[in-house]
């Protein structure tokens, strides 16, 4: 059963929050959302710009590989990003790219062409350099991206000059972090960059690229996606009126404050336990 709050913060910035009893009914909803706002940005502008994570949220993507959406989106105007990104070859099992290949990538081709739908082409889907260091690859990334927002293939963001992706969808560690945003890092100030490369990651493997803050800002749309009860401190912490539970400073989580777009959160029960548990003003909504 899904369960919608409203809430602001310290910005004023407005944010929705969905709980479900399920996994299946949030892949559920977490697809209808992502075909919403497929559909529109395609009307409007003829592309849909999609930045992925890795981790669990490939897996709840899959249901856009089944009926109504495998007859219903125009994968062939989708363009597929990452967010994030860990420096290693394609085919590592710590890939997001590998990931998001076996669980979602390579499901839409097969039901496309069951379909008679034309597939994701290769070329629009923008994996990074895992031929480069990981400061090349960084580099080499945000060129891309920046040649695409000059076509518009990918939007421009109306408040600077950050590209302006029609979604973006995130994790959320229990740390707090997103993308590969880490609490207290040096990354999570940065203002000019549009991607940004790491080298001390506290979670393996340690070189990674990163989607900036001002970049996950812009978006038009930004989704991200909890489950689990080890991710309820991050989550309260992140959403809550108080900023406690996880120390002082804020997690990367709650800095995620769309310029223009809409956030939305996606959370299991598990992983909204400590809103019920500890916050009266989000209880007594639900």
């Amino acid at each position: 059963m899904e369960r919608e709050v409203m809430a602001s913060y310290e910005t004023k910035k407005i944010f929705e929050v969905r709980v479900f009893e399920s996994l299946d009914e949030m892949a559920t909803d977490l697809a209808e959302f992502i075909s919403q706002v497929s559909e529109i940005s395609v009307k409007e502008s003829g592309y849909f710009a999609i930045a992925l994570s890795g981790g669990p949220l490939t897996r709840h993507m899959r249901k856009l590989c089944e009926a109504p959406y495998n007859k219903t989106l125009d994968w062939s105007k989708w363009y597929v990003f990452w967010a994030e990104e860990r420096a290693v070859a394609k085919n590592h099992a710590e890939s997001n790219y590998k990931l998001t290949k076996e669980e979602f990538l390579s499901k839409v081709r097969a039901y496309g062409l069951d379909c008679f739908l034309v597939p994701i082409p290769n070329g629009h889907v923008y994996s990074i350099n895992d031929n480069a260091t990981v400061e090349e690859a960084a580099t080499d990334y945000e060129f891309v991206i920046r040649q695409l927002v000059k076509i518009r293939t990918v939007g421009v963001s109306e408040s600077n000059d950050c590209p302006k992706f029609d979604l973006i969808l995130l994790n959320i560690g229990p740390d707090g972090h997103v993308a590969s945003l880490f609490p207290n890092h040096p990354a999570l100030e940065l203002k000019d960059d549009w991607v940004t490369y790491i080298t001390d990651s506290p979670e393996p493997p340690p070189e990674r690229i990163t989607f900036t803050l001002p970049v996950i800002n812009s978006a038009s749309n930004i989704a991200i996606v909890a489950t689990g009860e080890d991710k309820a401190k991050a989550v309260s912490s992140a959403i809550s009126d108080c900023n406690e539970g996880l120390g002082a400073t804020p997690v990367p989580a709650r800095m995620v404050q769309p310029t223009d777009g809409k956030l939305v959160w996606f959370l299991d029960e598990a992983a909204a336990s400590s809103l019920e548990a500890g916050n009266d003003a989000y209880k007594n909504q639900y």
